[in-house]
This record gives C-alpha cells, sequence and structure tokens, in this order.
C-alpha cells in the first residue's frame, strides 16, 4: 500500500483538476458561440432577445443553412452578419476606427475561438436572394456591426456615419408613433453608427439630443427592411434597460406574422454535423478523455514506487538449478570453446552497435569501427578476447574470458572523461 500511495496522489490531483475543468466550463457555458449569436448567453451575446420573442409567443427558429433558398424563410433576422464587398465611403472614418479586440468600437465583428475561422460572410448570391425576397413582400432585420458600407445597405439607400465611439449610452427616442414602437418611449443603448435615410424610409428611433437616426424601416419593393445601426442593443446586457425590450416585440410584432429566424449558419453554426461535433454535442468527448484517463493510470500503475523487491524464493531457486544445470552441461560435453564462441559473440553484438555497424559485422571490422570513433581501448580489449577465445580449455580459461568480457563492457558504459581521442591524445 505504501508503494501506491503516489499513484494515488497523482489520481487524486488529476480528478480535482478535471473536476475544476468541468466547473469552470459550466460557468462559461456558451461562450463558444459568436458574438451576437442566439446561442451566446455571455453579455454579448443575443440569446435573451431569442428567448424573450420565443416567450412573448412570437414564433422564432434558428436558421443554420445558408440563404441561397429562402422559399420558407420567414424573416430573416441578420445580427453582425459581415456581407461580402463591405467597403468605407469616407476614409476620414476609417481613421476613427479603434484597434482591434476593442469591442462596441472594432469595426470587425469579435470572433470567439474557431468561429474566426468558421463564420463567413454573406456572398455576393445570398445578398441578392436577400433582396430579392424582400422585393417580392418579405421582410428582414438587419443589425450592422461597424459603419463600413455594403451591397445591401447600397440597395436600399442607407448610408452610415461611424458615432463616436467615447460617448456614453446614447437616449433612444420614437421621432414619430409608429407600429414598430408601440409602448415604448425611450431606449438605451450605446450606437455605433448613424443612419442617412432614403425619402421613403420610415425612422422608428433617433439620439435624443443629436437628432439622428439610429433605427428605421426601409422599403424596397414589396418589402421593407428594420436596419438598426446599435448593435448593442439586440445584446443580452441591453435587454433590461428602459424600454430596449419593448421596442424589439413591437418591432417583430409589426414586421409580419414571421416565423423570425435568426441567422446562425453565418456565426459558424451548421446542420452538417461531423463525428466530434456530435460527440461534442452529447458529451461523448469526456466519456473518451476518460477513458484515456483510466488507461494512463493503469499504465501507470504497472509500474512500482520504493525499493526494488527480491523476487520469490521459488524463482529465485528455479534460476539457480537451471543456472547450475547449464554449467554442468557444458563442463561435461567439454564445450568450453562453444561458450567462449557465445560470450565473444554477444560482446561483438553489443560494441557494433558503438562502431556504427549492424550487429552480425565480424570482430574485426568492429575493432576498426571503433578505432576509427575513437575508441582505441576497446578494440584493443575486443581483439585480445578473440585470440583469447581460441585457446579456451578448460573453466578457468572460460572463468577469465567472461570477466574480461564483463570488464569491457564496464569500459563501454563508464563515463567519457577517460575516452581516448580519435587522434589517440588524452
Amino acid at each position: 500500500m505504501r508503494d501506491r500511495f503516489p499513484l494515488l496522489v497523482v489520481g487524486g490531483l488529476l480528478l480535482a483538476a478535471v473536476l475544476a475543468s468541468f466547473l469552470v466550463r459550466g460557468a462559461r457555458r456558451n461562450e463558444f458561440a459568436d458574438t451576437l449569436s442566439t446561442f451566446r448567453a455571455q453579455d454579448d451575446g443575443a440569446r435573451a432577445l431569442f428567448l424573450l420573442a420565443q416567450e412573448s409567443g412570437l414564433p422564432v427558429a434558428r436558421r443554420m443553412s445558408d440563404l441561397h433558398v429562402l422559399s420558407d424563410a420567414g424573416t430573416p433576422v441578420l445580427l453582425a452578419v459581415e456581407i461580402d464587398g463591405a467597403y468605407e465611403a469616407d476614409p476620414d472614418q476609417t481613421a476613427l476606427a479603434a484597434e482591434p479586440d476593442a469591442g462596441l468600437a472594432d469595426e470587425n465583428v469579435p470572433r470567439s475561438g474557431f468561429n474566426t475561422f468558421r463564420a463567413v460572410g454573406l456572398d455576393t448570391e445570398e445578398t441578392e436572394k436577400l433582396l430579392t425576397h424582400v422585393r417580392e413582400g418579405g421582410s428582414l432585420v438587419y443589425v450592422p456591426w461597424g459603419s463600413r458600407e455594403n451591397p445591401l445597405l447600397d440597395a436600399l439607400g442607407v448610408k452610415l456615419f461611424k458615432a463616436d465611439t467615447t460617448l456614453p449610452m446614447r437616449t433612444l427616442v420614437p421621432p414619430q408613433p409608429t407600429p414598430y414602437t408601440l409602448g415604448v418611449e425611450r431606449v438605451e443603448a450605446k450606437v455605433q453608427a448613424y443612419l442617412e435615410l432614403p425619402a421613403s424610409a420610415v425612422p422608428v428611433l433617433e439620439d435624443e439630443r443629436l437628432g439622428m437616426f439610429v433605427a428605421a424601416m426601409v422599403p424596397h419593393g414589396q418589402g421593407r427592411v428594420l436596419v438598426v445601426g446599435a448593435p448593442e442593443l439586440a445584446m443580452n446586457q441591453a435587454l433590461a434597460r428602459a424600454d430596449n425590450a419593448q421596442f424589439w416585440l413591437s418591432a417583430l410584432t409589426a414586421l409580419g406574422p414571421g416565423p423570425y429566424a435568426f441567422d446562425e449558419f453565418h456565426h459558424g453554426f451548421t446542420n452538417e454535423r461531423s463525428v466530434v461535433d456530435f460527440a461534442r454535442r452529447y458529451g461523448l468527448h469526456f466519456a473518451a478523455l476518460q477513458l484515456l484517463l483510466g488507461v494512463a493510470l493503469w499504465s501507470v500503475s504497472l509500474k512500482r514506487f520504493g525499493r526494488p523487491r527480491p523476487p520469490p524464493q521459488a524463482t529465485r531457486v528455479g534460476a539457480t538449478d537451471a543456472l547450475f544445470a547449464m554449467s554442468r552441461l557444458y563442463r561435461e560435453g567439454r564445450h568450453h570453446g562453444f561458450a567462449a564462441g557465445l560470450i565473444l559473440r554477444g560482446l561483438t553484438q553489443e560494441l557494433a552497435l558503438h562502431a556504427g555497424l549492424p550487429a552480425h559485422a565480424a570482430a574485426t571490422a568492429v575493432a576498426q569501427g571503433l578505432r576509427e570513433r575513437g575508441r582505441a581501448d576497446l578494440a584493443q580489449g575486443l581483439e585480445a578476447l578473440t585470440a583469447r577465445s581460441a585457446v579456451v580449455g578448460d573453466d578457468t580459461d572460460l572463468q577469465r574470458l567472461a570477466e574480461h568480457a564483463a570488464q569491457l563492457r564496464q569500459r563501454l558504459h563508464s563515463a567519457g572523461a577517460a575516452r581516448p581521442s580519435p587522434s589517440g591524445t588524452t
């Protein structure tokens, strides 16, 4: 039991580390999801907005496929979804952009983990399909991130002006009564961009002090698009302020019957699941890790700790009897020369590895290789043993040969301080 105590300590520490890891992962649940994803429960996620609409009786869904086919799309909701072809029309606004990873002040959507590689923007075909869907009478909610223009906004005739992100939280009010702001007196959120609207647009929210529009309903063909320049308004941390939650309920209800399809495909989530994704979803990767941990502990348990134990009495007696029986056979049969050859062969094979030669190399070749590697002492010893093995005639000669072979092996593994140099000097 005393020899297994270190193994128990190691196992206890590993168990504590695994439990602590599970605790931390549980406390940071849904952190793997992207910014403004409805799967993300952190402050910058949109899970609260999705649950708010769901609990309020609105038909909501998560769309985890691309927008190339929109026959049953309902009302797509794009939250901080990037669009290919985005550009900055005003270079002066580019100078206002903050450094990367600056949160709301960053012009690029913050990504989490592998979403940096998995999340994609709307391509040209998806943008055209989306505009066609709206022109034919559909609805769309679009919350852009940053202040860059893109083909979707260009088709709607909307321009973005970057807001000063150093300003405190803005108070937004409805400039006129509309169904989209039913029951809304004021909204509080940090603004990223103000909107320049076409004449046909209906302003929905404006900055109370600056008088600039932040949200508007823009008609396009027979449909309409709700554009919001404050992505923070859709985040979990903002829904508890003022009438923020009521604004989303009123705006979504006024848009139409739905269903309201929150786009998760462009946040890195798809319906296609690999075996690894399946394992991660149902926790099978934890089972695999537990199996690997068990195998590791089992492999470690095969090793002993503490002093070496003597072999059992029966094993020692049996090994000794076998050794005496073998030696008696060699003595009675006068096999001294054969035994000497076995000793020399074993020594030659071991020296051949250090001479850079195969194990079946001859003793002369091994001696030459040892000299070339600066071990003339080993080469001379091997040559002397080779000559002596040819004249072994009794037990005494064989015993001396074995002793000299053992001494040569010890010299092979001795420290290299006394090893002669290749030039023959020490």
